[in-house]
């Protein structure tokens, strides 16, 4: 059996180079980087290499803008919480886009709870920001714009830099979540007029346990974890030294081989989306086509009549490793935020998978790929329920309607007298 691992935006492998580069930190360069003798000046030079090789990969003007922490959450957290506590004096309103991360929604709700309100800046079907509707939510006492580079769910690209120059004309610090971006595909903080940026180097192929957080100098920002003055005062706790290094070779090898990585996923993710709308029917592309819009990671698909789950385990014992949109909560199966936001039909945000590609995955894993799913796709649904209905006429296609009978989620609500999602 083929073992094929398409679910790289939640980890890739460590680079067997960063390893070795790694390596001395854990036994022979032991030192604490906060320690005034040799064995902490060794630690800290290393650090400081692994930030200017981070600097490097965002186009920060300098390593001192590089802050790092434990992942992209906690960077995230930093970013939003730190923000909004610094300049609540000057006001204690938040603009978000409707689809970020969990990690940004989540810490906006924990503000929110504390007096702070915000308002979630709608999206279109495709998962794009208007700019023209963050310049419109924005007031005077807005202290913060967050915005992601890239979808971590549907991997729309936003337009970061029309939405900086509108923060800048505004005067309001700009934070862009990078996490499904950097590494992949260019990210020049000044370009984009980002006052922060997060990001974590386990998803180009460095180590995990170490996030970054790119801080510019207009941008007011207080700690949320208290103790000594690591990080420059930014962020309390003994650095991850071992991690820090290895993520600053990610950074500096992704950057060299950002151009070829990106060429051969996308053909890869071209190859993968034809020939799987060639072999099944009813099946849905969540986000924009492959191209200049979209991420060339990944490929968000719905397939209609069977859910995300049983998709996924059966994947996983025919040896491909794929995430899952939808989760399983008590009784009820909770569909994505992100899809919610975008409008898609809540059955097929349930039959929700996401696959996302990495630089060693190959023409003949994605033809399997091709093969296995299909073949999935077709013993499922001779399993479904759904699909019998659909047969049978009692229910309709929403991907390719027919006219036959309503859709899943309208025959649902008439027979449960609740209405449709």
């Amino acid at each position: 059996m083929r073992h094929v691992f398409l679910d790289h935006q939640s980890a890739t492998p460590l680079l067997p180079e960063v390893f070795e580069e790694m390596r001395p930190f854990f036994m022979e360069a032991f030192g604490n980087p906060s320690s005034l003798h040799q064995h902490g000046l060794r630690v800290r030079d290393a650090l400081k290499k692994a930030r200017v090789r981070i600097a490097a990969l965002i186009n920060a003007e300098s390593d001192e803008e590089i802050f790092f922490t434990s992942d992209g959450t906690e960077s995230a957290n930093l970013a939003i919480k730190g923000v909004a506590y610094a300049n609540e004096r000057r006001g204690k309103h938040l603009v978000v886009s409707a689809t970020e991360h969990p990690s940004v929604m989540n810490s906006v709700e924990f503000l929110e709870k504390q007096g702070w309100t915000t308002t979630r800046v709608p999206v279109d079907s495709q998962g794009r920001v208007k700019p023209e509707h963050v310049a419109g939510a924005i007031t005077d006492k807005t202290v913060l714009v967050a915005v992601h580079h890239v979808n971590h769910d549907i991997g729309t690209i936003q337009p970061v830099q029309e939405i900086g120059r509108v923060t800048a004309e505004k005067g309001v610090p700009f934070y862009v979540d990078c996490e499904a971006s950097a590494g992949w595909l260019p990210v020049d903080v000044q370009a984009m007029g980002a006052n922060l940026v997060s990001f974590s180097p386990h998803r180009y192929y460095g180590p995990k346990g170490v996030g970054v957080l790119y801080r510019n100098r207009k941008a007011r920002i207080v700690s949320i974890i208290h103790g000594g003055v690591q990080e420059g005062g930014r962020r309390a706790g003994t650095e991850n030294v071992p991690a820090i290094v290895g993520g600053g070779l990610a950074s500096e090898i992704a950057l060299r081989e950002m151009p070829s990585r990106a060429s051969h996923v996308a053909a890869l993710q071209k190859r993968l989306w034809e020939g799987l709308k060639a072999r099944i029917q009813y099946l849905k592309l969540n986000g924009p086509e492959p191209g200049p819009e979209r991420v060339p990671t990944n490929l968000n698909l719905s397939t209609e009549f069977i859910e995300g789950e049983g998709q996924l385990l059966s994947l996983d014992i025919s040896g491909i490793a794929v995430a899952s949109g939808s989760s399983c909560v008590s009784k009820s199966l909770k569909i994505s935020h992100v899809l919610a936001a975008i409008g898609l039909d809540h059955a097929l945000a349930q039959g929700n998978i996401i696959m996302t590609l990495g630089k060693d995955n190959t023409e003949e894993e994605i033809d399997y790929v091709i093969e296995t799913f299909s073949r999935i796709v077709t013993k499922l649904r001779a399993m479904s329920p759904m699909w019998e209905e659909f047969e049978s006429g009692v229910i309709d296609s929403v991907v390719r309607p027919t006219g036959r009978g309503k859709s899943f989620s309208d025959h649902a609500a008439s027979v449960s007298g609740k209405p449709a999602h």
